[in-house]
C-alpha cells in the first residue's frame, strides 16, 4: 500500500448526486441492474437520514484514526467521509469530535467499516452515520495510511469523487462518470413503479401485472383445494 494522501480529487457534480438522494438507495441501485450495494453489514446509526455526497476516501488500519484526521482538511461541502480498514475492525474510529470538525466542514455524513461511538451525541447533532459496528473501544494514532484512493467495501470499488447515496436501506455506490445515467435509469423506474402502484391500488395482483402465473405452472407449482391438501 502506498501512503498518500491524494489532493484536490474530481468529483461528481453535486447537484446531480442531490437528484440522485431524491430516488433513495434501493431505487438507484436496482436501477443500475443491482449494482453498487455496499452490503447489509453497513448500517444506520440512527433512521430517518437520507444524504448522498462525493466520496472521501480513507484507508486506514484497524485500530488506528489517524488517517482520519489527515482526511478531514481534504472534505468539502458536500462530500461524504468513506473509511475502511487494511484487515476488519470494530473498533470506534469515529466519534464526537469528528462530527463537529466535519459538519464544520460541510460534510454530510459518514459510511465506514469499522466502529464508532458517541452514538447520542452524533443522534442530537443530526450528523448521519452508517458503520459496521458501534462500540466504546478507542484507537491509536499512530500508523500511515492513504487518503482519496481507491477502496474496496462489501465488494464494492468505491473512488474518490464518487457519488456515495445512504438511507435507511443501506449505502450504495455510483462512480463518477456513470451518475448521469443514474439518474435518468432512477427517474425511469420511478415512473414505471408508479403505474405499478396505481394498478395495485386498482386491485390488480402482481401475478397478472408481471405475468408470474405462467411461471408458477412452469415451475409445477399446482392449485389444490384445501380439503385436497388433507386440511
Amino acid at each position: 500500500m502506498r501512503n498518500v494522501i491524494v489532493t484536490d480529487v474530481p468529483r461528481a457534480e453535486i447537484e446531480k448526486v442531490d437528484k440522485l438522494a431524491e430516488y433513495g438507495v434501493a431505487t438507484v441501485h436496482e436501477a443500475l441492474g443491482r449494482t453498487g450495494f455496499l452490503g447489509p453489514q453497513l448500517r444506520p446509526v440512527h433512521l430517518g437520514s437520507r444524504i448522498g455526497g462525493t466520496a472521501v476516501t480513507v484507508l486506514s488500519w484497524p485500530g488506528d484514526n489517524l488517517m482520519i484526521h489527515a482526511a478531514v482538511e481534504q472534505c468539502r461541502p458536500g462530500d461524504v467521509l468513506v473509511v475502511t480498514t487494511t484487515s476488519p475492525s470494530t473498533d470506534g474510529m469515529f466519534g464526537e469530535l469528528f462530527a463537529t470538525a466535519l459538519q464544520v466542514r460541510g460534510v454530510r455524513g459518514l459510511v465506514t467499516e469499522a466502529g464508532v461511538r458517541d452514538v447520542a451525541e452524533l443522534h442530537e447533532m443530526r450528523f448521519p452515520v452508517w458503520s459496521r459496528a458501534v462500540s466504546a473501544q478507542g484507537t491509536v494514532k499512530a500508523t500511515a495510511g492513504a487518503v482519496n484512493v481507491p477502496i474496496t467495501i462489501g465488494g464494492q470499488l468505491v473512488k474518490p469523487g464518487d457519488a456515495i447515496l445512504a438511507d435507511d436501506d443501506g449505502v450504495v455506490v455510483v462512480p463518477r462518470q456513470d451518475v448521469d445515467r443514474a439518474v435518468e435509469a432512477s427517474q425511469a423506474r420511478v415512473e414505471k413503479e408508479e403505474k405499478t402502484r396505481a394498478a395495485f391500488r386498482d386491485g390488480e395482483l402482481g401475478l397478472d401485472r408481471y405475468g408470474l402465473r405462467a411461471k408458477l405452472a412452469e415451475l409445477g407449482v399446482q392449485y389444490v383445494t384445501a380439503e385436497e391438501y388433507g386440511l
